[in-house]
This record gives C-alpha cells, sequence and structure tokens, in this order.
C-alpha cells in the first residue's frame, strides 16, 4: 500500500507538485499522466525517496520514507528515465551490482540474480558488455537492475521511451507480467500503452491532480453530454438549418469522400435523441447512414480534462483577481471614509470652536 498525504515540493516560489493526495493498493498497475512539466518525474523522485517533499508525507507498506528511508526503499525498485547503466560491465556483473547494492543476502545473491534474468529474457546475453546491446535489452536489463531482490513495488520511469514498435511490445509484455506479482506504477507520454497495461490512471497537470480512476470511466466521463454522431446523405444541405427538438447543437464534423456528412448532435442535459432524429430528418427527405455513440480514447478523455483544468486553474485566478480588487477598492473606500469621518470632525471642532468665539463675543 502507497499512501501519499497532502504532498507539496517547492523550488523557490515555484510548486512542481502542489498538495497531491492519493493511495494506490496492493497488486494494483497505476499509470501516471501529465505533459511536459506536469511534475511526473517529481512525484515518482519523492515516491522513491530521492527527494525530500516541502510539506506532506509519502507511507510505503507502512514506513514513512522521510523517518524511516531504508525500510521503505527496500520495497521499492525504480527503474529511472534514460536507462542509467553501468556500461563496462557485463549484464550479470551490472545485476549482481545491484542486487549487493539493495542488501540481498550473500548466499541469495546468485538464486536472485538468475532469478531476475530469466524472468527478464537476458539468458542470452548474461554474459555480454552492456555497451554491446541494443537499446530494447537496455531496458531489459534497467528493469532486471530494480527486480532484482523481489521489491513488492516497482516505479518505472517511461519504460518504453525510445524503443523501436517490437521492442515495445516486448517490454509491455514483460511488465503485463510483472505486474501479476507486482504493485506497478507506471509513467508515460504513450497513453494508448496506459490504456492497454495500466487498471487505475493518476493524471497530474502543473503539479495538480486532475484525477484518479480507470481508463474506461475516464474515457467514459468525457463523454457526459451523451452526444450522438451521425452519417447522413444531404443533397441539399437542410442539416445546416435543421431544428431537432431537444437538441442543443448540430455540428458539421466532416464532409466524407462518398458525398455523405459527419455530424454531431448534443442534446439537451440527459434527452435520448434516437427516435426524434429519424423522425426528424424523415421529414427532411435526409437520409441516414449510420448512427452511433462517439467513441471517446483515452488521449481525448486526457486532454479534455487538461483543457477543463486549465480552465478552471483560469477562472479560479480571474476569481482571486476580481476579489483582490474588490478588497483593495473596500480598503480604498474604507480609508476614504475614515478621512472624510475625520475632516467632517475638524470642521465640527472648528464649527464649535467659532460658536464659543462668538457666544464670548456677545458678553
Amino acid at each position: 500500500m502507497i499512501t501519499v498525504k497532502n504532498v507539496t515540493k517547492k523550488y523557490g516560489k515555484f510548486k512542481a507538485v502542489d498538495n497531491i493526495s492519493f493511495e494506490i493498493k496492493d497488486g494494483e498497475i497505476i499509470g501516471l499522466l501529465g505533459p511536459n512539466g506536469a511534475g511526473k518525474s517529481t512525484t515518482m523522485n519523492i515516491l522513491t525517496g530521492f527527494i525530500e517533499p516541502t510539506q506532506g508525507e509519502v507511507i510505503i507498506n507502512g514506513y514513512n520514507i522521510s523517518k524511516k528511508p531504508k525500510k521503505a526503499k527496500k520495497c521499492i525498485g525504480y527503474m529511472p528515465e534514460g536507462v542509467p547503466l553501468y556500461k563496462d560491465m557485463t549484464v550479470k556483473e551490472f545485476i549482481t551490482y545491484m542486487a549487493e547494492l539493495r542488501g540481498v543476502k550473500k548466499d541469495k545473491i546468485k538464486e536472485s540474480v538468475d532469478q531476475v534474468i530469466r524472468d527478464t529474457w537476458l539468458d542470452n546475453v548474461r554474459k555480454v558488455l552492456i555497451k554491446n546491446l541494443s537499446k530494447g535489452y537496455k531496458q531489459r536489463v534497467s528493469l532486471a537492475g530494480a527486480l532484482v531482490g523481489d521489491p513488492e513495488i516497482l516505479i518505472l520511469d517511461e519504460p518504453t521511451v525510445g524503443l523501436d514498435p517490437k521492442q515495445i511490445i516486448e517490454i509491455r509484455n514483460l511488465i503485463r507480467k510483472l505486474g501479476k506479482n507486482h504493485t506497478l506504477i507506471i509513467s508515460s507520454h504513450i497513453l494508448s500503452e496506459i490504456s492497454q497495461i495500466c487498471e487505475k490512471v493518476i493524471i497530474i497537470n502543473k503539479g495538480q491532480i486532475v484525477a484518479v480512476d480507470s481508463p474506461e470511466n475516464l474515457e467514459d466521463t468525457v463523454n457526459v453530454e451523451n452526444a450522438i454522431n451521425i452519417i447522413v446523405e444531404d443533397k441539399n444541405n437542410r442539416m445546416e438549418n435543421i431544428k431537432i427538438d431537444g437538441a442543443r447543437k448540430v455540428e458539421l464534423i466532416k464532409n466524407n469522400e462518398d458525398g455523405t456528412k459527419e455530424y454531431k448532435i448534443i442534446p439537451e442535459k440527459d434527452v435520448d435523441l434516437r427516435k426524434t432524429i429519424f423522425a426528424d430528418l424523415a421529414k427532411e427527405n435526409i437520409t441516414i447512414f449510420e448512427l452511433k455513440k462517439p467513441e471517446i480514447t483515452l488521449e481525448e478523455a486526457f486532454m479534455d480534462l487538461i483543457k477543463k483544468n486549465e480552465k478552471e486553474k483560469e477562472e479560479k485566478a480571474k476569481q482571486l483577481e476580481e476579489e483582490k480588487q474588490q478588497e483593495e477598492e473596500k480598503k480604498k473606500q474604507e480609508k476614504l471614509n475614515k478621512k472624510e469621518q475625520k475632516t467632517e470632525k475638524k470642521q465640527e471642532k472648528k464649527e464649535k470652536k467659532n460658536n464659543k468665539k462668538q457666544k464670548g463675543g456677545n458678553k
């Protein structure tokens, strides 16, 4: 179990990670998604204990990684981006070295190294110098270094970056295999990869968590409009001005090569338009070739959520600016009122003084 509670990481005034919280259960395969500069690598570095959070805490299998780093780190195997390897070592030498660093007992090192070599399909290159390996094999060696000692949690930062299609498939298959016995956290820019491998996705943008859900649910949340896509034959272009009862918007998606057109019809909230569409289009002599619910991909869900998050931040910033201006105006007005009150009091005092003088003169 991994628990992240209100974690913030600051570099000066800049917040790389801004008050994030989430939980990962044992055996889950989690995808960490976000655009460049979102805070993914910072989050991973905090999870591995490589850097300390400015605020908040990370609990790894019951151990606070800041207070009991050795016990917490023993539970984690980390494969950083960029495959940092000692290239003048053989595959077996490097994995053995990693086993020693991880504190594997001396009498268990050989067994552990041999097991990891088999699990990562490196048997045929165990005596080869790392500098002579292809990039796909180097990725496997880096993964083997993270896996040796059999940690319960594996954290993989961009595990397939820079690989060719064949190597990507090999690494993906290996990750699926590892997912049967480990908790996995995978950072990736390849959304289709996350969709295929991961059970749950954490989307992060500008240091804040945008969403935590399964890829399927994230795709469904984007299609909240209950929209319908139709392909029609419309020789008289009547779709341009058609009014469909219960439809909020009809928008052209594309013109097809066969002369048909594809439209997206967005209904009012929770309205099923299918019967109405068939009836209304038939009246206008528009032939329906296809009617379907639009398929939303994880890529679209990701982009939609990021856009919504950016919009919410802009609106919040705008609201804060307005509140700030209102507060400044209020203070300005209060200051002005105090000044006026002070002037009035001075005037009253002056008038009283003059009145006293006049009374004294009359006597």
